[in-house]
């Protein structure tokens, strides 16, 4: 067991510099078994790759017998961009997915013969034939529903005769009675096999049954690849362990990397499990634990680790405690606010200060717990201008845009043209879309900004590789797009906790940090649910290198009822446990600007976002010129139909409102009005006045 305390000598140069001392012994570790127990922030990805590098450069092991595999194509490329730098070629760094499909096809001929099965692009078409042969319901949502369903028996290796029980037995919360659930499941399986279709799941089912079942097959694959590096071992399911099974045989030449802090997949079926496991099954383990976190501040990581000392239940394997290794920073903010718009509004003027301040929109994230959070966040966002991208979505290289844009530049690379390679670009996409000026957020905005990224790629690759041309430039997108490793995109990030894993950012902020939301609903009454949440929010936290904001609102909706509790988990993190009132008070020092406005009616100050955005108080009188704002309204609306984006991104309600009430005159009275900055009244401001002057 080697711990924080551990002494090494860290050599002044070559391969090995610049690890620390827990590091330098998960690289220097003998072959055989070794689990590296790594917190959030320690550089596993590093310590895995130059554990790699020197089994190789030792002569312990060929490079063409090393096999690592990791959850997202993501990593993977990453780690194969890694290991080319320390001059290791010919290891494989895959997915569990991608490993089990080329091996799968070299030998489909021997253990299943005749043409091999096509992959399942999609498994809603022959969900939904299964559903309607079972009699279930065939709406989109519950296709997807009872797709999720299947994926977790398939990954939990439950059959469909076993799956009301197993489904029992963990407290699934089925999407439908598990007698008919199995029903659709057997459906599934049946037209897939009848129409010789297999899904990703099948590729790790056939993979160890092939190496279950085939001894020739098994001693071949077992003397090709003899070194297992398995990354995120906390998120293996029962499925993936069986395939790893079988690529060990009796074999025990295996690393893995893990932290059971980040478990939180459970409801695909992954289970920290073999991690917690994994010295009982090899007692003469090598274990490391990484603690030591580079990414975070001093101050970040202290919250990190009071979020998990919480928890009513810590097994062994995850009491790590994170050591911050960066200067010092900031502290944890924490802010309670009345609704949900308001709290939108605070965190989108925070990020404008620190964009002032000199942070990329890039560097900086906007975190929920479930993705219909984001709409109050992309509005707030939109009314201040800032641009935002929502994570989740279509990867980079298969958008649309991306393809579209791809294959008019390998079109155009046939011509050999001259000149400036991103000239050159920008001139090929500008037809596609990417304007001089950038739309204002959502789905257009995400176009503009991946063919900009494009142009920033292009921008690179001449910077470092002299003459550069078009045809090596699309050489190199069809490189990242195999390596799923997009440019990065100019904007805010917008995700769920889920989809930040693996990510970080300079500024974090965690919103909707409330009972019924985090914890979500449903986990409620289940422990082991509840502390999944903690993990969540865990994750959350160690996303951000510097600053860091945790908030919450009371009520949903402007005006509604302060019915809300915040978060369980945050008690006993907030400083002197905050009273409401001391909150309201950091509230208010958050939004100096709003505090300051006093109501045109009354001269009270001004807190609420729509008092701030109509000037008056909501209870003092107002003027309001009710055919202007349809009038109004009916602009928006042709506006929002041209420009592709919703309504609100060209002008709130509230807004409209404020300009139905004040009617300015003059550009000075309509940027007057909050919400209504620089850019909205270059692009917008004509419109609305000469609108204003011709009412009757």
């Amino acid at each position: 067991m080697v711990g924080r305390q551990a002494e090494a000598e860290i050599p002044e140069d070559g391969p090995l510099a610049g690890l620390d001392p827990e590091q330098l012994a998960a690289v220097r570790a003998p072959r055989g078994p070794v689990c590296v127990l790594a917190g959030a922030g320690t550089g596993k990805t590093r310590t895995i790759v130059h554990r790699i590098a020197q089994l190789i450069h030792t002569g312990h092991v060929a490079a063409g017998q090393v096999l690592a595999v990791t959850f997202t194509a993501r990593a993977a490329g990453e780690m194969r961009t890694r290991l080319r730098a320390l001059g290791v070629h010919g290891a494989q760094a895959r997915t569990f997915h991608a490993a089990a499909l080329r091996q799968l096809r070299y030998f489909w001929p021997r253990v299943v013969g005749g043409p091999q099965w096509d992959l399942l692009d999609g498994k809603l078409r022959v969900v939904s034939q299964a559903a309607h042969r079972a009699g279930a319901g065939t709406e989109a949502e519950v296709l997807r529903d009872l797709a999720t369903e299947i994926e977790w028996a398939k990954a939990s290796l439950v059959t469909p005769d076993d799956y009301p029980a197993a489904a029992g037995r963990v407290g699934r919360q089925s999407p439908a009675p598990v007698e008919l659930v199995a029903s659709v499941y057997r459906w599934y399986e049946a037209f897939k096999a009848k129409a010789n279709l297999l899904d990703f799941d099948d590729l790790l089912l056939h993979t160890a049954a092939a190496l279950d079942e085939h001894p020739a097959v098994a001693e071949e694959f077992r003397d090709r690849y003899r070194c297992f590096v398995v990354d995120e071992y906390q998120d293996v399911t029962p499925l993936q362990q069986r395939v790893l099974d079988a690529w060990l045989g009796d074999r025990d030449d295996l690393t893995v990397v893990g932290d059971a802090n980040q478990t939180i997949y459970s409801f695909a079926g992954a289970s920290p499990r073999p991690l917690l496991n994994f010295t009982r099954r090899f007692p003469t383990a090598t274990v490391v634990r990484l603690e030591r976190d580079y990414r975070s501040t001093p101050q970040v990581v202290s919250l990190a680790n009071r979020v998990m000392a919480a928890a009513r239940e810590r097994p062994a394997g995850s009491r790590l405690r994170l050591v911050g290794q960066r200067p010092e920073g900031p502290e944890p903010s924490f802010a309670e606010y009345e609704d949900e718009p308001t709290e939108a509004a605070a965190v989108a003027r925070r990020i404008s200060e620190l964009i002032d301040t000199g942070t990329p929109a890039s560097q900086i994230a906007v975190l929920y717990r479930v993705n219909a959070q984001s709409e109050a966040y992309e509005q707030a966002l939109s009314e201040l201008d800032i641009p935002y991208l929502i994570r989740g979505g279509e990867r980079f290289f298969a958008r649309v845009e991306v393809r579209q844009a791809t294959a008019a530049l390998r079109t155009a690379a046939a011509s050999a043209p001259t000149g400036e390679l991103p000239k050159i670009v920008r001139e090929l996409l500008e037809p596609l879309g990417l304007s001089a000026e950038p739309p204002t957020g959502g789905a257009a905005r995400e176009r503009w900004e991946s063919l900009l990224a494009l142009v920033e790629l292009a921008e690179e690759l001449a910077s470092h590789v002299e003459g550069a041309d078009l045809a090596q430039y699309v050489a190199e997108l069809d490189m990242r797009a195999r390596a799923q490793h997009p440019p990065t995109v100019e904007g805010v990030t917008l995700a769920s906790l889920h989809a930040a894993k693996g990510l970080e950012w300079d500024a974090v902020f965690l919103v909707g940090l409330v009972e019924g939301t985090m914890p979500i609903q449903h986990a409620d009454g289940n422990d082991a649910a509840v502390e999944e949440e903690r993990r969540l929010l865990y994750v959350g936290v160690t996303r951000a290198r510097e600053h860091l904001a945790l908030s919450w609102a009371l009520a949903r909706g402007e005006g509604g009822r302060r019915n809300r509790r915040r978060s369980r988990f945050l008690y006993g993190l907030i400083p002197e446990d905050h009273a409401t009132a001391r909150l309201t008070r950091a509230r208010r020092e958050a939004a100096p600007a709003a505090a300051a406005l006093r109501c045109r009616v009354c001269g009270a100050a001004l807190i609420d976002a729509v008092a701030t955005k109509l000037g008056r108080c909501a209870g003092c009188p107002a003027d309001l010129d009710e055919e202007l704002l349809v009038r109004l309204k009916e602009w928006r609306a042709r506006r929002a139909r041209a420009l592709k984006v919703p309504a609100y991104v060209v002008f709130t309600d509230a807004t409209l409102v404020a300009i139905a009430e004040q009617r300015p005159v003059d550009p000075a009275g309509l940027v007057s009005i909050a919400g209504i900055g620089a850019s909205k009244l270059d692009k917008f401001g004509s419109e609305v006045l000469s609108l204003l002057r011709s009412r009757p």
